[in-house]
């Protein structure tokens, strides 16, 4: 049987720390959510890898890393409300769950948001609630939100989604411009967003976070 709380280590001591992320509350929630426990069983072997973890129709779950260093640079507390948007089978909001008050949690695709509200169950994480629903129509019946955060890539962000996080909120998108991705995190003031250059990574755009077509006659 796979030894996974080693992996785990190994996880975080590779791909976590080098990458400079030193705060406790992110070292200590990746060490302790089971990754393998929010995949199905034919992607488990592979739930340490360093990689984007295919799971299909464009969707991924972000690298160790990728999700790590956007954690660092959100700084969430034990006081918030977060949006994770693209939850998939629950593995980011579980992590998230151990530093905020509360996640809401939207996935639009109806078999991996059972399979993850079953996972919170199993874990023990009770403060989740998983929103079935448009990923870029976001939750805003449960909001707003101190921070929000989307696990996949971002041409446009949607005003549906901006409007949804509170004035002083941050938010941690990845815009893929070409081949080339860069998270940013944006900072709300008085109703307006503005950006910061995080660092370089990459994923699939997210159904919904396309650029428009623009057509020219």
């Amino acid at each position: 049987m796979a030894d996974f709380a080693l992996r785990r280590r190994m996880m975080v001591d590779t791909q976590v720390r080098p990458s400079d992320v030193t705060k406790f509350p992110i070292i200590d929630a990746m060490l302790k959510v089971e990754r393998e426990a929010f995949l199905p069983d034919a992607l488990r072997e592979a739930a340490y890898s360093g990689e984007n973890l295919d799971l299909g129709e464009k969707r991924v779950l972000l690298e160790p890393r990728t999700l790590a260093k956007m954690l660092d640079a959100l700084n969430i507390s034990g006081d918030q409300l977060v949006l994770d948007i693209g939850c998939a089978y629950g593995y980011s909001s579980a992590v998230v769950a151990r530093m905020a008050q509360a996640v809401v949690a939207v996935e639009e695709d109806s078999a991996m948001a059972a399979e993850a509200q079953s996972a919170f169950v199993e874990s023990g994480t009770d403060n989740v609630i998983v929103h079935e629903g448009p990923l870029a129509d976001g939750a805003a019946e449960h909001g707003p939100y101190d921070v929000i955060l989307i696990q996949g890539g971002v041409e446009q962000l949607p005003g549906t989604i901006a409007d949804q996080l509170k004035d002083g909120g941050r938010i941690a998108c990845l815009f893929m411009e070409d081949a080339l991705g860069i998270v940013r995190i944006g900072y709300k003031t008085g109703g307006t967003l503005s950006w910061r250059f995080d660092f370089n990574a990459s994923a699939p755009v997210l159904p919904g976070f396309e650029k428009e077509a623009v057509f020219a006659l």
